[in-house]
């Protein structure tokens, strides 16, 4: 332990992966005492978006589930080399992961099914010359020409009904009027992955969802350090020291209903989670639909401090667009295997080794992935448990004549059922299953177009104790909607506010490697 940390306090806003994340890189690379570490989070349990709960009596519910990458996610992977795997003593949580993604290998054999319920041959990326121009032009036009720009400010309608986009689309939940700054920079961060879109091999799956895989794993070794895990309790307020630096003195927070003040000294830091992409999530049932819900704490904590200091970022360019950054996923549980067995027929591969199945002509553009199973530690061996999602919710279904967010979750089913053609084993599906919609307000806000300086450094110009660590931090180059995003904003906030030198993992430059360049090439004429 260093000495010299033994007065000070860190403080992380949010109790998400980058806060845990924060806490092991204090702890392990700083010599940081445990006990000076406070992780305040709202909900009664960490994890933030990476969630998954339930039991097989009430149903399981994730919100959704984050892609991992085993070549783009270099500090992720580098932390949970270091992190114990809970199941496998002597085992990283990284070398767990790997040998159970070796054993279960991705390789997608229906990744989009037509409306006459077939699966489509999709090596053809579909492009015509004017796409290939256009995504040409986007690589190398630099972002500070692009501005606002949306993606279909760039290209034609053509390009929106491509194998390409159906799978791209989907695979990231990129809509049309998002961000062409985003949709460049995941170009470029998975350039290696353009010529296998159609199998998604390159997605690295954890043997249990991400909260039972990641999460957990996280907050058992930061237990022993002694680290403060402070939940039910909402940061509402920062207050500011006079002057042109950004330093904090005041936490304002809210416990049991109660406003209290938390004193930040000379020499503490606060790391804060600003804004969330689940946040207002709100979960259905079979027999009810979701609501859609507002801006809860996280926002409204930006939206506080945003106007106090230049260099906090701007909220509303990305929390007053609900009707551009919402999509509804469902988790549906069985207590048979009816419907998987129906499915590992239908798609030719074994749950856990496919990849999303998206109905391209779903009025929902609809989606579904079958996990491997347990997908949760306490789930029993009958149960089965798949995720899927809707991009758009205020469609009318195919089959279902009403909107998606006003679907119960027995509706969900009967157009899942539609678009498979499965209405033969209606029945049999139907009698234990359990699908819990779930509507999420701000889940792709972090998409939204926006300016450079709508999304604050992680450490701000002239800040001295206050640093970012969210999807709506500004990290150059890398790409939000990633663990890998929470996981570097962490250790540059870190490292930066300690004056720490130590490496930061860069980001692989797919772009410039000859190799990949050429495969990409080769690709977007297949």
């Amino acid at each position: 332990m260093n000495k010299e940390y033994s007065n000070r306090q860190v403080y992380f806003v949010g109790g998400g992966i980058a806060s845990l994340a924060g806490a092991a890189y204090l702890v392990r690379d700083c010599g940081f005492p445990g006990q000076n570490i406070h992780i305040i989070e709202e909900m009664p349990i960490l994890g933030g978006s990476n969630d998954g709960a339930g039991n097989p009596e009430q149903g399981y519910v994730i919100r959704g589930g984050r892609m991992l990458n085993d070549e783009a996610y270099e500090n992720l992977w580098e932390l949970l080399s270091s992190i114990p795997s809970i199941d496998h003593p002597g085992q990283s949580v990284r070398e767990e992961i790997t040998a159970f993604d070796d054993a279960n290998p991705t390789h997608s054999n229906a990744r989009l099914v037509n409306r006459d319920g077939l699966v489509e041959d999709v090596l053809s990326m579909g492009f015509d010359m004017t796409d290939r121009l256009a995504l040409g032009k986007l690589i190398v036009t630099p972002e500070e020409k692009m501005g606002k720009a949306r993606i279909n400010d760039w290209f034609g309608p053509h390009f929106f009904e491509t194998n390409f986009w159906y799978m791209w689309a989907t695979t990231f939940a990129f809509q049309p009027w998002h961000s062409a700054v985003e949709f460049k920079r995941y170009m470029l961060r998975f350039f290696h992955e353009f010529p296998r879109i159609q199998t998604l091999e390159g997605v690295t799956r954890t043997p249990y969802n991400q909260y039972d895989s990641i999460i957990l794993p996280m907050q058992k070794y930061l237990e022993p350090f002694g680290v403060d895990f402070t939940l039910k309790c909402t940061v509402t307020d920062l207050t500011f020291k006079e002057g042109d630096d950004i330093t904090v003195t005041r936490m304002h927070v809210r416990r049991q209903g109660a406003e209290d003040v938390i004193e930040v000294n000379e020499g503490d830091l606060v790391i804060v989670t600003n804004g969330s992409m689940t946040e207002g999530a709100s979960l259905g049932s079979m027999n009810s639909a979701p609501s859609l819900n507002g801006k809860g704490s996280s926002w409204k904590l930006w939206e506080n401090i945003a106007p106090k200091k230049p260099g906090l970022g701007n909220p509303s360019s990305f929390n007053d667009h609900v009707d551009e950054s919402k999509w509804e996923s469902f988790t549906v549980t069985f207590h048979d295997s009816t419907f998987f067995d129906l499915m590992e027929k239908f798609t030719r591969n074994r749950a856990g080794t496919g990849a999303l199945v998206t109905f391209k002509d779903s009025s929902w553009f609809m989606s579904v992935v079958l996990a491997f199973q347990p997908h949760f530690r306490n789930q029993p061996e009958h149960v089965k448990v798949f995720w899927g999602y809707g991009l758009y919710p205020d469609k009318v279904g195919d089959f279902v004549k009403k909107r998606m967010s006003d679907c119960t979750g027995e509706e969900i089913m009967e157009e899942l059922i539609g678009h498979l053609h499965f209405e033969e084993h209606k029945e049999a599906i139907m009698a234990t299953a359990n699908c819990i919609p779930c509507m999420m307000p701000y889940i792709t806000s972090q998409f939204m177009p926006r300016l450079n300086s709508d999304r604050p450094k992680v450490v701000p110009e002239g800040s001295t104790n206050l640093a970012f660590i969210s999807q709506f931090c500004e990290i150059p180059d890398d790409v939000v909607f990633t663990e890998e995003y929470s996981v570097r904003a962490a250790r540059i906030a870190v490292y930066t506010l300690l004056g720490i030198n130590r490496p930061i993992e860069p980001i692989n430059q797919y772009q410039y490697d000859v190799r990949t360049l050429f495969n990409s090439f080769v690709t977007s004429f297949r």
